[in-house]
């Protein structure tokens, strides 16, 4: 009967590569194997558990009688080998403490730093004791071996190799898997990466000020005759500021800059005043193009009003034909004289005829109840 054992694994190590310990415990006991290949041999999908490393269990200090009961109940030993461990007694008391108990084909080295059977004793990675032992002829799994380019994917076909041994499958049975694994949550990763990237300069953009521009489109009847647009005020209102500026002329525009991105499609005022054409008060949605519709007003120049006087009695003139632009009125019993002319029709001043004489051959526009036109 196969001897049942407390831990699948213990970690030997030197206090400088307690980083490289860590990260082997969670390594190993977190590798998933195929599906297959546990159903094969009654595996759990996490066959290499527990493991024990020293810092998460207890305190190191010499070859306790605690650690000696840890490596009896142990299966594997994973030595961690550097230039550090080569030259730590209590590894290589842990080694030859294992191998006492008959278990030397069950000695796993995991190469982190230094060399091999190295000239150099200073980068020699393996402990002495593997030699005074006489231990098989071991390179173990080495980080740094340069099978590839990518470091990081040296580390892994370390790891791959370990667990292969530990497990007793062959290497390209699980390589080929984890590195399609790899690949996958690498692009999975890289993926992932390039949507924050997005995501963030999507933010940026979001957040970046845009330039307004405004144009005007006049909706009612266009007449050569009539003064044309000119330093027209357009204000653009936000929830926490606003906007003025001037449009010089109707085929000009006004540029509101720096106006916070979130506003854009969302409603806002925009108000328009100039003489000669009807105010504007509305509500639009802001884009960075807006085109405001606008109305020259058709009172300006088209509603004629003045009164009749005569300056020698003193007195207004009721009921005087008075012929304006070709049109004929009468003055009212105040002597006003009133007419309204379309848009189309209209001009800045129109020729003036009466039934008495006057001392105005014209009237000019705009003008009202204070424009007096006076008897010859």
């Amino acid at each position: 009967m196969e001897q049942q054992f407390k831990y699948f694994a213990f970690i030997s190590y030197n206090s400088h590569d307690v980083k490289w310990g860590k990260r082997l415990q969670k390594k190993l006991e977190h590798y998933r194997m195929p599906a297959t290949l546990c159903s094969e041999r009654g595996w759990e999908r996490a066959p290499i558990k527990p493991v024990f490393f020293a810092p998460s269990d207890i305190q190191p200090g010499g070859l306790s009688l605690e650690l000696q009961e840890r490596l009896k109940a142990s299966r594997n030993l994973v030595v961690i080998c550097s230039p550090h461990s080569a030259r730590s007694e209590w590894v290589g008391r842990e080694i030859a403490f294992f191998h006492e108990l008959g278990r030397t084909q069950n000695i796993h080295f995991f190469i982190v730093d230094g060399e091999p059977h190295s000239d150099d004793p200073e980068q020699e990675c393996f402990n002495p004791v593997v030699e005074t032992l006489g231990l098989p002829e071991i390179l173990g799994a080495n980080v740094n071996e340069h099978v590839h380019p990518l470091p990081w994917l040296n580390r892994e076909r370390a790891y791959v190799q370990l667990v292969s041994k530990l497990l007793d499958v062959e290497f390209d049975a699980i390589w080929k898997r984890h590195r399609r694994q790899l690949i996958r949550k690498t692009v999975a990763w890289i993926l992932g990466v390039l949507a924050v990237i997005a995501a963030l300069v999507g933010i940026w953009i979001h957040n970046q000020p845009v330039d307004v521009t405004l144009r005007v489109n006049e909706t009612s009847s266009h007449n050569d005759n009539l003064p044309a647009l000119r330093d027209a005020v357009v204000t653009l209102a936000l929830p926490n500021k606003t906007e003025t500026d001037t449009l010089r002329t109707m085929d000009g525009e006004v540029v509101f800059r720096n106006i916070p991105r979130k506003y854009v499609g969302k409603p806002v005022q925009v108000t328009f005043s100039c003489r000669d054409f009807l105010p504007v008060d509305t509500a639009v949605v802001l884009n960075k193009a807006l085109t405001l519709d606008i109305a020259r007003d058709p009172i300006a120049y088209g509603f004629i009003r003045f009164r009749l006087y005569d300056p020698q009695t003193e007195q207004v003139l009721p009921d005087v034909e008075v012929t304006i632009d070709g049109q004929t009125v009468r003055s009212d019993a105040l002597g006003f004289v009133t007419l309204s002319i379309p848009l189309p029709q209209q001009h800045k001043t129109y020729p003036l005829s009466a039934s008495i004489p006057l001392h105005e051959d014209s009237v000019y526009l705009p003008c009202g109840e204070s424009y007096w036109v006076f008897k010859k």
